[in-house]
């Protein structure tokens, strides 16, 4: 194929900062053909969320099976799942697509503070990371998930998001499952506007993966892309606003 062709499975965010939204950006700037199996339907700004609508688990397989059967993927991203049944549906068809990397981004909680996965759906989440190539987290979902050696336990790589770390300077650290570890840090950009900055780094990591890039290099690219786009957020809205996605093909 002459693109790579990336499934994401996530949730709709109405203001266009995160969710599928932010996916369909990332993908498309570095390359990619993105396609959806939306899990759920947010109303949320800058803000926070106002209301969640979960799509029914048949239309989210049917919107796999889609996609799957006429397209084609070569790489897959999670993110928000919307219920267990929903997790447990999707896991049951990944394992037809064996070969294919999986990115699972656990989200749980929105970058308002807003809950986005309850209890029984983050205990499902171990399902996703049996089968993902790669797990995402940031800190708090890490401590959630049982920390490092129980997410690796799964067979996944692990790449722990320092975003959420304190002081001038962040380190993102990824290890794989054979232990080889490789560690970012940069200096952290000050402002406010962060929101979907999980769901871009995870599609953009898939994106490089579809492309066939080495697990190290994938994310390398992704975090170039992340951080250009929070030095351009626009600063909408009156809360955690979106970055400034760039749309033009990316370069590092």
């Amino acid at each position: 194929m002459s693109i790579a062709r990336v499934l994401i499975i996530a949730g709709s965010d109405s203001g266009g900062g995160a969710g599928v939204q932010a996916d369909i950006k990332a993908v498309s700037a570095l390359g990619g053909h993105a396609m959806t199996a939306i899990t759920a339907i947010t109303a949320q700004n800058t803000l926070g969320v106002r209301a969640v609508h979960g799509v029914p688990v048949d239309m989210v397989l049917a919107q796999i099976d889609a996609v799957v059967a006429d397209i084609g993927v070569d790489a897959v991203k999670i993110g928000m799942i919307g219920s267990a049944e929903t997790a447990n549906a999707v896991a049951d068809r990944l394992e037809a697509l064996a070969s294919v990397p999986v990115v699972f981004d656990p989200v749980m909680v929105a970058t308002s503070g807003s809950a986005l996965a309850d209890d029984e759906t983050i205990a499902a989440f171990g399902r996703m990371m049996r089968r993902a190539t790669l797990a995402t987290p940031n800190l708090p979902e890490l401590a959630v998930l049982g920390g490092e050696a129980a997410i690796l336990a799964h067979g996944c790589a692990l790449l722990i998001k320092g975003g959420h770390g304190s002081g001038d300077m962040l380190t993102d650290r990824l290890i794989e499952a054979d232990g080889t570890e490789t560690i970012w840090t940069d200096r952290r950009i000050d402002t406010i506007h962060t929101h979907g900055t999980g769901c871009t780094l995870a599609s953009a990591i898939a994106t490089g993966l579809a492309q066939g890039m080495p697990l190290p290099d994938a994310i390398a690219r992704a975090r170039s892309y992340v951080r250009t786009a929070l030095s351009r957020a626009p600063g909408l809205g009156k809360g955690h606003g979106p970055m400034g996605f760039p749309v033009e093909p990316f370069q590092p």
